[in-house]
């Protein structure tokens, strides 16, 4: 019974911290959510932007990551994996060459692939929203 009592209130007493340190965030935060990024995320993706400085290359990238989701769509339409499979390599090829001949460094995909893949979907979704730019780099609002 002294066990389950202590338990009890050191649950009430965790309950209660936690429930002042919300009180304090939403004080100074004026009530409004606060989103943080998740640092390491955050950081990849400026290291990924730096590895694609060129406008060529991410133009290049743009358009193989276009390729590569117009195979999933087309993919998908036809219940087939073979579009898919060759939309990957056309996106891949396109990076590649960006990378090789205009931006002359290694791919970070050949280090990082799982991460590279989520950035260049950043990057692209980034493009979409004209938070970068494929004219030049002073465009770049990010």
């Amino acid at each position: 019974m002294n066990q389950t009592t202590s338990q009890t209130s050191q649950t009430k007493a965790s309950q209660s911290k936690t429930s002042q340190t919300k009180a304090s965030l939403n004080k100074e935060s004026n009530g409004k959510l606060i989103k943080v990024a998740h640092p390491a995320k955050h950081k990849f993706y400026d290291f990924y932007l730096n590895e694609h400085q060129n406008m060529a290359c991410r133009r290049l990238h743009f358009a193989g990551s276009s390729f590569g989701l117009l195979g999933l769509a087309k993919s998908v339409k036809n219940r087939s994996a073979k579009p898919l499979l060759k939309g990957i390599a056309a996106g891949y090829a396109c990076a590649w060459v960006g990378h090789f001949f205009f931006e002359k460094n290694k791919p970070a995909s050949f280090k990082f692939p799982l991460q590279s893949f989520a950035s260049d979907f950043r990057m692209f979704s980034d493009v979409l929203r004209g938070n970068l730019s494929l004219k030049d780099r002073k465009f770049d609002k990010i």
